[in-house]
């Protein structure tokens, strides 16, 4: 185990709740991170400077103009470019002892399910419904953490879910069949530093848990409203019916 270089972390060593075990923690850590967009892109940033060591990242997007106000990695010259590897780039220039794993195609079931075991924690930054609910669906079969965030216009959420026993809710038990359509940020539109709030909770959150501190958000559901910086919390139970996660659940 190499040492904590002193200087770099001070301020996580100044903090009782990482300290020097807290540091090493990180530096032992791998997170997967499916979704470079507006969150990911923040969220990867900030656990690739906190000292995670090793960052698995998923997109098979290319970047595009319309990217750049709110993803914040990417510059103009990267537009066309998978945003993957415009990410390692830059994860590795803002980190040089960060190890950096590139999942440059969409994977499938069995694919998303090595991966997040593979991981001490699954960040899920991805911008629609059908993915999350697969990714989900890796989780609790891999019994995985899962932080998930979202955010469109000026709103956005964030959730918790630890997938480390059978009385727990997951991502599914909060919604039906009939909430797939949560449009996207293309027809609705997005402010950009919302994006940049959520991913930067997104990361707080995996950072808290990588280090082992309890969570206000475990089973809970977290919503910002930017237009009247009003925040709520709400309870996640768990659905007896769920197709996941419930005693005979199977799929997403």
């Amino acid at each position: 185990m190499s040492p904590v270089d002193p200087i770099r972390y001070s301020r996580h060593l100044a903090l009782p709740q990482i300290g020097a075990s807290g540091q090493q923690r990180l530096e032992q850590a791998s997170v997967l991170v499916v979704g470079l967009g507006g969150l990911g892109s923040v969220a990867s940033l900030y656990l690739a400077n906190a000292g995670v060591g090793h960052l698995v990242i998923n997109d098979f997007d290319t970047v595009d103009a319309t990217n750049l106000p709110r993803q914040i990695l990417f510059r103009d010259s990267d537009v066309g470019e998978y945003k993957t590897h415009a990410t390692a780039e830059r994860l590795r220039a803002a980190n040089p002892a960060l190890r950096v794993s590139v999942l440059n195609r969409r994977l499938d079931e069995d694919e998303l399910r090595d991966a997040a075991s593979a991981c001490s924690v699954v960040l899920d930054c991805t911008d629609n419904f059908p993915t999350r609910l697969r990714l989900n669906a890796a989780c609790v079969a891999v019994r995985k953490p899962l932080v998930t965030g979202a955010a469109i216009r000026l709103e956005g959420q964030v959730a918790l879910f630890l997938n480390d026993d059978v009385t727990s809710p997951c991502y599914r038990c909060l919604y039906s069949d009939d909430d797939e359509n949560f449009g996207n940020c293309a027809g609705q539109g997005i402010l950009a530093s919302v994006a940049g709030l959520i991913g930067a909770l997104l990361a707080t959150e995996v950072l808290k848990l990588l280090v082992g501190l309890e969570s206000g958000l475990r089973n809970r559901l977290w919503l910002y409203d930017g237009l009247s910086g009003a925040t709520r919390m709400v309870a996640i139970r768990k659905n007896p019916a769920c197709p996941v996660c419930a005693e005979k659940g199977t799929g997403p």
